[in-house]
């Protein structure tokens, strides 16, 4: 086929790109991983270049599988499958497999999930006598990572207060207990092959000898280790080329850092700058006030983005009352268009800054009867019977790794208690050993009824360790399951017993497709998965998720919620430039998920911390053209609320009732449709509406505007 078949003439140029160091900036829904695969295809097919030379690093594992299935179209499995393509951490997960013992650590090391670090480091705090309620494990873990991410050992973290001298200490203690388990976190898989390649030139000389092209996928979310870690692969080919888009860094708080773009250009004066600026997602209003929102940005360069689509409807802007009419204003919006047959319900997302604010959308929806898809849900591979037959399994490959052991020697249960095992864990730190050590060397001052549940625990590991390697992942699982009559501990006869049972069956399911695989490799896939497991694509219903979890999705309807000064943006970012920036960012990253009609929207009143404040709507909004907007807030840009409504959220829908009779006065009784009966307190004039302050029988004390409320006066 014409790999250049299809292609706009910026993207042309971006696949044939010679060799060098080419930055390509690409615009939302500019078709970079058409790029990107073709390029790939390019350089194997038209360069003559081997596919083993070539190395293509992606974020996400969903990337990853999406960019091999269209390189299986393009070269053929057989050339596919030599290409070095995945995610960072799974690249570095091989080469420190391949290069342990340089590393000086055991070739059977075992990758510590988020769970696992957060026990280590509660039993770090433990050990130091730390109370974990004053020194929150996830915020110390949180420091911890962040230190990772920017290659500083704990010997030369920077304490700088008590709580810093607190994090080293546990920094500290954390990496001795890896090094005991046999095991790494994820930030370990960078940082130690960056490790790697600064102190073994012989070892990065072979890489970079093998790797003559590296692509690089979603660039701007790269951390310094990550940066670095490319840095050394290409100084000796100096054949990177990284796509990116300074626009859509939205991961700051993990350590993700837009300036490695700058970096970039510094460290290569020769660096290509191809834009990629023709959109295939949007139409050209949602583009247009998507722009207009990130121009106010500063450090970034300006993309003219245009399509070939229509214009499209306008943006349609609307003030609700307070958080739970805006959201009944959403799915009533989601059932209209749905019943006009203008949409189905899969086609729209609802988009929020901050996970609590999925509560009143998902209270609308169930009050609605209506079906809608919660992304964050618990995921598949944190559900706690995954949780235990994944740590037998990780016992079997590594019997040194004591978070698993611990995890799972009382289950089902053994006569095991957290006494023993408190003992135990502590012989194994007195001998600087492992538990399973002490439990091979039991201490003779156990009780008798200790030492004999845990010698035939003892005989069930050494059982799976014989067979270990001449049974497949499935014949494992079903003799752990077997030997440890796990199907009897979870099947209790209730309904969530069998759901249960159903997930491990799934797991089992999952490791018959990696039947070829040995059980080391299962276990680096299943660490390694997406944080985010899919909903099933049979689900027909509207999707609620953060405006973190959106990127990369597409959907032909976005509603975005919220749109307030200290939601979005963000209180903590209000008086710092950069969080500033990201949080605009997000928006932008937001706006630009919509293929065909995009509706914000902001409460007259949010509540925060049980108190319901009249809220201020968000500055970004200012920065959409006027002649985009369908309706427009009468409130002052900017200034104190007025409580006026700004807009139906679409002409084409049932206006929703607004009472337009005479003034309420104190002593009126009313009705409310959703609090009820009351008494009218107080009515005063604020602009073009009333503020009706009212004592409601069932939901005490409400100020409510009257053109949202719909009062009904029962009388006087």
């Amino acid at each position: 086929m014409d790999l250049l078949t299809h292609l706009n003439a910026q993207q042309r140029e971006a696949v044939t790109a010679s060799d060098g160091a080419v930055l390509v900036l690409a615009g939302p829904g500019s078709g970079k991983t058409r790029v990107l695969t073709r390029r790939v295809a390019w350089l194997v097919l038209e360069q003559d270049i081997a596919p083993w030379h070539i190395l293509a690093v992606t974020f996400t594992n969903k990337a990853a599988r999406e960019m091999r299935a269209r390189l299986d179209q393009l070269l053929g499995a057989s050339r596919s499958q030599r290409l070095s393509l995945g995610t960072f951490h799974a690249i570095c997960a091989r080469v420190l497999r391949q290069e342990s013992e340089a590393v000086g650590i055991s070739k059977d090391y075992v990758i510590f999930d988020s769970d696992d670090q957060l026990r280590l480091v509660r039993q770090a705090l433990k050990e130091l006598n730390l109370d974990d309620k004053r020194y929150r494990p996830q915020a110390i873990h949180s420091a911890i990572s962040r230190a990772k991410n920017e290659l500083v050992p704990p010997e030369s973290y920077d304490t700088g207060s008590y709580y810093g001298e607190i994090v080293k200490r546990v920094y500290e203690r954390y990496q001795a207990m890896l090094a005991l388990n046999h095991a790494l976190d994820f930030d370990d898989l960078l940082t130690k092959t960056v490790w790697l390649f600064e102190r073994n030139p012989g070892v990065l000389a072979r890489y970079q000898e093998r790797y003559h092209h590296i692509l690089v996928d979603e660039f701007q979310d790269t951390n310094q280790a990550q940066y670095r870690l490319l840095h050394l692969l290409a100084k000796r080919q100096n054949s990177l080329f990284c796509v990116a888009d300074e626009d859509q860094s939205i991961y700051a708080w993990r350590g993700a850092d837009y300036r490695n773009i700058r970096r970039l250009r510094n460290d290569h004066p020769d660096l290509r700058v191809i834009l990629l600026e023709q959109n295939y997602r949007s139409t050209q209003t949602i583009l247009d006030a998507a722009r207009g929102v990130i121009r106010r940005n500063p450090d970034r360069t300006d993309k003219a983005l245009f399509t070939e689509r229509e214009a499209g409807p306008k943006i349609v802007i609307r003030e609700a009352y307070d958080a739970d009419e805006e959201a009944r204003t959403v799915v009533d919006t989601i059932a209209q268009l749905v019943a006009q047959e203008s949409a189905k319900p899969g086609d729209c997302a609802i988009m929020y800054r901050t996970n609590a604010q999925s509560r009143a959308l998902e209270d609308a929806f169930m009050r609605a009867g209506l079906p809608y898809r919660l992304v964050g849900a618990t995921r598949f591979y944190a559900r706690a019977e995954i949780k235990d037959l994944i740590a037998f399994l990780r016992l079997i490959h590594n019997p040194a790794d004591s978070i698993s052991l611990t995890r799972v020697i009382n289950v089902p249960a053994r006569a095991i208690g957290q006494k023993t095992v408190a003992s135990l864990e502590s012989a194994a730190r007195d001998l600087g050993v492992s538990v399973y050590d002490v439990v091979k060397n039991l201490p003779a001052d156990l009780g008798v009824r200790a030492q004999r549940a845990l010698a035939a625990f003892e005989e069930l590991v050494e059982g799976w360790l014989e067979v270990r390697d001449s049974l497949t992942v499935v014949e494992l699982i079903d003799r752990v399951l077997q030997d440890t009559r796990y199907a009897e501990y979870l099947r209790d006869g209730t309904d969530e017993g069998e759901d249960r049972w159903n997930n491990i069956l799934e797991l089992r399911s999952v490791a018959a497709e990696y039947a070829g695989l040995p059980l080391t490799e299962f276990l680096a896939e299943v660490a390694l998965v997406s944080d985010v497991d899919s909903l099933g694509d049979d689900v027909d219903a509207p999707t609620l998720l953060t405006l973190h979890a959106a990127k990369g999705l597409e959907f032909p309807i976005v509603f975005i919620t919220g749109l307030e000064e200290g939601v979005l943006p963000h209180s903590r970012s209000l008086d710092d430039g950069e969080q500033l920036a990201e949080e605009r960012r997000l928006l932008y990253v937001g706006m630009t998920r919509a293929k065909d009609q995009l509706y914000l929207s902001y409460a007259f009143i949010r509540s925060r911390y049980g108190d319901n404040d009249p809220s201020i709507p968000s500055s970004f909004l200012n920065d959409i053209p006027s002649e985009l907007v369908a309706g427009r807030s009468k409130r002052s840009r900017l200034g104190a609320p007025s409580g006026q409504r700004a807009t139906t959220w679409d002409v084409k829908l049932d206006a929703p009732r607004v009472r337009t009779g005479p003034n309420y006065s104190a002593g009126q009784r009313v009705r409310h449709k959703a609090f009820g009966e009351g008494l009218v307190i107080e009515s005063r004039s604020d602009n073009n509406d009333e503020i009706v302050t009212v004592l409601f029988e069932d939901a005490g004390l409400k100020r409510l505007m009257a053109g949202l409320a719909a009062l009904e006066v029962l009388s006087n």
